[in-house]
């Protein structure tokens, strides 16, 4: 069997399930293959993987490779590793990482209770679960514009119609949205919103539109489907109440939250924050999918947290990706300047960057096949719009790269520009 690599950014954005899929007239594909788009982000690890040259790489949203504990997690795997972790699990999740999530909440503004969570395998598997449980096909979803790739996917492999809602320094402007929906005429099913320094853009939804948001879900019926794997990698600015503590115990919130962001994306491991009606459903919906999260990684995200580690952790993150995120504002003012418009977030991963001006003509997916000749990656505004909107703009990752590698990618990034430029102006 000979496995096509990926090598283009092409590659990315064609391998889908369409009804012009050769592979539908010769294997009988549920109707629902159509709906599977794919992650262009989750797929540009293969295409890197397929570069020989250096590539300073803005692309992932990952944690910097040297944030990870990982020494910390040697120690606790070996602890682990002596005890019989290796059997299947409660589907609900490990009762000990339970209680320590519990724990580690009852101190903050947004307590919880056992019966709302489920340990998910990443929080990837709690977007999954919720729009398995909400959406039928042909129901409407509400998601910004831009949104996270994945989530915007899952909504789509569920048969749902996707709805994009612009974002502004603000996050989802609430009112467009309420615009949106009259002018559709259907009411949406779920709300889909990263809101705190949102990926791709890094803005964080403010107080009035939150509750605004709260106030249009109930009188919509509609769920709001709150996906916050940032927010406790807030470095700069004042905190925004979340959903859950200004509308406690509220059915109408479903959230989602995930260790991939602030310990390590590998150990894939989450959870959900939900109505205690709903954990039946979930822990149906879950054994469907993976019978339990993976035990071990369970017990050392547990025993990581317990052992006092977490919270020095996070303060060493939110320290670090300040430094990281001045660092690639002070490269772009040098080398792009007024070439470019950039957000500021206050936290998390993301730049999310729009060219200006003449440069605005410049496609921002042949910018990036001219970026990773030149050895930077990033990921193309097209990628993260349902509709392929934002031709014009680019979403950079500060998190995963030192200031001195961020120089380096950002002055790769202008020369890019510049032989993209030339190619428009010829």
């Amino acid at each position: 069997m000979t496995i096509t690599p990926i090598t283009t950014l092409g590659d990315l954005t064609t391998r889908r399930g369409t009804a012009g899929d050769p592979l539908r007239g010769r294997l009988p594909l549920a109707r629902r293959a159509d709906g599977l788009v794919g992650s262009v982000i989750d797929s540009s690890t293969s295409l890197l993987a397929a570069q020989t040259h250096d590539i300073v790489r803005f692309a992932m949203g990952a944690p910097a490779a040297e944030s990870v504990p990982a020494e910390q997690f040697r120690r606790i795997a070996a602890e682990v590793l002596d005890h019989d972790s290796f059997t299947y699990g409660a589907t609900e999740g490990e009762p000990g990482l339970i209680e320590t999530v519990v724990e580690h909440h009852s101190t903050t503004p947004e307590p919880t209770h056992p019966d709302r969570l489920v340990i998910t395998s990443g929080g990837m598997q709690g977007l999954d679960l919720a729009f398995k449980l909400f959406v039928d096909p042909g129901d409407l979803v509400a998601v910004e514009s831009p949104t996270y790739t994945n989530g915007s996917g899952t909504a789509l492999s569920y048969g749902a119609d996707v709805l994009e809602v612009p974002v502004d320094r603000d996050g989802m402007d609430v009112d467009a949205l309420e615009d949106l929906v009259a002018s559709t005429g259907r009411l949406p099913r779920v709300i889909y919103t990263i809101p705190t320094f949102q990926n791709p853009s890094g803005t964080t939804l403010s107080e009035p539109r939150r509750r605004r948001l709260l106030n249009l879900a109930h009188h919509w019926g509609s769920v709001i489907l709150d996906d916050d794997p940032y927010g406790s990698l807030r470095f700069a600015g004042t905190r925004v109440p979340g959903f859950r503590e200004l509308s406690p115990d509220d059915p109408l919130v479903f959230s989602v939250r995930t260790f991939s962001k602030v310990l390590a994306p590998g150990l894939r491991v989450g959870w959900v924050d939900a109505d205690p009606r709903l954990r039946h459903l979930l822990i149906a919906g879950k054994q469907a999918m993976d019978t339990c999260t993976n035990v071990p990684g369970q017990h050392i995200v547990e025993r990581f947290v317990r052992q006092g580690g977490y919270d020095d952790h996070l303060a060493r993150l939110r320290v670090e990706y300040r430094r990281r995120k001045e660092a690639m504002d002070a490269a772009i003012a040098r080398h792009l300047g007024p070439r470019v418009r950039t957000t500021d977030p206050e936290g998390g991963f993301f730049l999310w960057v729009t060219l200006q001006g003449e440069d605005a003509r410049v496609s921002a997916s042949r910018l990036f096949e001219i970026a990773l000749a030149e050895g930077v990656a990033f990921i193309p505004g097209p990628a993260l719009s349902p509709a392929g909107r934002f031709g014009d703009a680019f979403r950079l990752c500060f998190a995963s790269t030192t200031p001195e590698r961020t120089e380096i990618g950002v002055q790769r990034l202008a020369r890019a520009l510049d032989i993209a430029r030339a190619e428009v102006d010829r």
